[in-house]
């Protein structure tokens, strides 16, 4: 296996090699040591698969894409989204309203429905001016229509592409996908999670072991503190805060870990009166539709949701916030808004209006992205530009408690160590974090030669794959086991990558297609002797049946046991076939001898031996010259003295047919007469018998 640097071939299939054929290429066209617009093309077998199509959320317009100039979109076979967050999903609807990519999307449902109501408040809530506009609300509604559901371990084909998914943890409705092409299997993770939390599952273990794994690399070294400990911090920090008259604001992203902290909220809130009279705001433009989708979707979360005796998404003590305008800041509250980067929107409002107070404190629930200022107030600088370009002092507490639901350091070891891949690709993480990753886990697997790489962004991956080709005999050819060495005789059936051997009476049971008898005919001119054919035959071929048809009486030959051939007349004979390759050929060999044997023959026929023969064979022969003398100069003409008149273009020239002399003005048409006569008196010759 080896790296290179972004191959040309991307933008086109190339089956010339058969080595070429065996190699599978993976190239990052983003998340390639970096955290943000998740893209990954994987070509293989002829076959093209995207995973993902996101933004970064520290850039905004054409900047914020993945590089999409990389590739051609309209190559590709099957696009799968495997979670809804902005990084993975955001630029979906760029891609399939702007591009020529014509392939499949997929998703699952619970990402599906969430995909629109984020994807719409993104475009309300962005800043931007409107040549940075990705996309407006009528393409994300055009999309929609392109995006196909599949659930939770339903396998799905795509032009011989076959791939299914598992649950990935993380947030509601994010898969790990599988594919499979030609039996080479890859597995995408995606983001996702090991540890289940309030109301999320677990990231399953794939049943199959992949013979290359795509997998985040986000946390890089880095383990998560237990999470009891987390959620004491969290709720602590909080408690201190409004105990002192301060103000928290918690930046989140629409959907994903606000549910989560939520929960946590609601229940520390129902454990202690003493705060039940401080508000807690979710503060999102899509707080109630994003609550109602969590509300539909119970049944796919976990065991405490599941048997959970009234719904936990109808919270006690938390109430929805629209807007800036309908919050009256008077005494202390606790908000939760969006977005989780801090760049825009109500959480930069609030950001805005309290970072300068040191009664208020800010906490930072999850990872945050390199470039934004959320990322930036991690580190505590003394001074921050708000948004209206002034500098502003940082007086307000900030604390970072991840509540991430990435996959740590050791949940990524032990991942790996159950599934076994010998090719791991790592994306999705700083160029540092990846790195330390990559070096630890260098050394785990160490004594099993597992291949590790992390390509930067167009920078390919190159490995090659030697798959066999394995048919499976189904039907009537199973019912018996082969002997070893024992031929199996049936008809190949391919459909993908899949090959099937069935009898011809099982084509129609086992699959689309049908069978059909189609018996060939064909009349072929000739000029000798029937049994002159019939001998020529025996000299080709071992087995030429000699009998009569029943119906008419005519002469027939059977040829091979698989072409008969008629005597149809003093001039004809005709051949009939069933149609397969092997009658095809026999019945096109006995063409091309039939016609050979009318070139080898004068079209003159001996009907004596004695002179008057000869005298009219003579005559014959004459009018087969001046036949052909008038196929070749069209004016041919008896004149004087025997000689014949040739016209051609207003010159004449004069033929002595026994001595072959030629008369005329124009030299170039008494050599073309001379020539022509000389040559039709060549093939008029007969020929010799041989001594034998």
């Amino acid at each position: 296996m080896t790296s290179t640097g972004q191959p040309s071939s991307l933008k086109r299939r190339d089956s010339s090699v058969t080595r070429e054929e065996d190699k599978l290429i993976v190239t990052p066209l983003g998340a390639g040591n970096e955290v943000g617009r998740s893209c990954v093309h994987m070509s293989y077998k002829g076959k093209i698969v995207l995973f993902d199509c996101g933004i970064h959320p520290a850039y905004s317009g054409m900047a914020a894409l993945p590089y999409f100039d990389e590739i051609d979109p309209s190559m590709i076979d099957v696009l799968l989204i495997t979670h809804f967050h902005l990084d993975h999903a955001a630029s979906l609807p760029y891609f399939l309203e702007k591009t020529t990519f014509r392939g499949r999307v997929f998703m699952t449902y619970a990402t599906k429905a969430i995909y629109k109501l984020l994807l719409t408040d993104y475009v309300k809530v962005s800043k931007v001016s409107v040549e940075d506009m990705l996309f407006n609300e009528q393409d994300i509604n055009r999309s929609m229509d392109k995006i196909e559901v599949i659930d939770f371990h339903q396998t799905v084909e795509v032009n011989g592409i076959r791939f299914w998914c598992y649950t990935a943890g993380h947030v509601l409705g994010a898969a790990m996908f599988m594919v499979d092409i030609a039996g080479v299997r890859v597995l995408y993770t995606g983001d996702y999670s090991r540890e289940e939390d309030r109301h999320l599952r677990a990231a399953e273990t794939p049943q199959f072991s992949p013979d290359v794994c795509i997998i985040e690399s986000t946390y890089g070294v880095q383990h998560h503190q237990p999470r009891h400990i987390r959620e004491k911090r969290f709720t602590d920090v909080i408690h201190t805060t409004i105990s002192q008259g301060g103000r928290v604001l918690i930046p989140v992203f629409a959907l994903g870990r606000a549910q989560e902290l939520l929960l946590i909220l609601d229940e520390y809130w129902s454990n202690h009166p003493e705060l039940q009279n401080i508000p807690i705001y979710y503060a999102s433009p899509l707080a109630k539709r994003c609550l109602s989708v969590y509300e539909t979707y119970t049944l796919s979360m976990n065991d405490r949701i599941r048997n959970a005796k009234s719904n936990p998404f109808i919270f006690k003590y938390i109430s929805p916030l629209k807007s800036i305008e309908n919050f009256k800041d008077v005494g202390p509250s606790v908000v939760m808004a969006s977005p989780g980067g801090l760049q825009s929107g109500l959480s930069r409002q609030l950001f805005d209006m309290w970072c300068s107070d040191k009664k208020n404190a800010c906490v930072i629930p999850g990872y945050v992205v390199e470039g934004t200022l959320a990322k930036t107030i991690i580190n505590e600088p003394k001074e921050v530009t708000l948004m209206n370009g002034l500098a502003a002092p940082l007086n307000m507490q900030v604390h970072y408690i991840s509540f991430s639901a990435h996959a740590d350091s050791a949940q990524t070891s032990a991942f790996l160590e159950e599934l076994g891949p010998p090719n791991i690709i790592l994306v999705h993480g700083e160029a540092n974090e990846m790195g330390r990753l990559k070096q630890k886990l260098v050394t785990q697997f160490a004594d099993r030669n597992t291949k590790i790489l992390t390509p930067k962004n167009c920078q390919s991956v190159e490995m090659y794959f030697n798959s066999q080709k394995m048919a499976k005999a189904i039907g009537k050819l199973a019912e018996k086991t082969p002997e070893v060495g024992e031929i199996v005789s049936g008809l190949l059936v391919k459909k993908g990558f899949s090959y099937q051997i069935m009898a011809p009476d099982d084509l129609h049971v086992f699959s689309q297609l049908s069978t059909a008898n189609i018996t060939q005919r064909i009349t072929i001119p000739y000029h000798t002797a029937f049994s002159v054919i019939k001998q020529r035959l025996k000299q080709i071929y071992e087995s030429v049946e000699s009998s009569a048809d029943e119906e008419s009486g005519v002469p027939t030959l059977r040829v091979h046991d698989q072409v008969t051939v008629k005597h149809e007349s003093e001039s004809h004979i005709s051949l009939h076939w069933a149609s397969d390759p092997i009658s095809d050929m026999v019945s096109d060999s006995i063409v091309a001898l039939v016609l050979n044997i009318n070139r080898e023959v004068p079209k003159i026929v001996v009907e004596s031996e004695d002179m008057k023969a000869e005298e009219e064979n003579g005559k014959k022969t004459e009018k087969v010259i001046y036949a052909l003398l008038v196929s070749l100069f069209g004016d041919v003409k008896l004149g004087e003295n025997g000689k014949l008149v040739i016209s051609v273009d207003g010159n004449v020239a004069y033929l002595d047919k026994q001595s072959g002399d030629v008369e005329g003005e124009n030299e170039g048409l008494k050599e073309r007469v001379r020539t022509a006569f000389r040559r039709i008196q060549t093939a008029m010759k007969p020929i010799p018998l041989s001594a034998s």
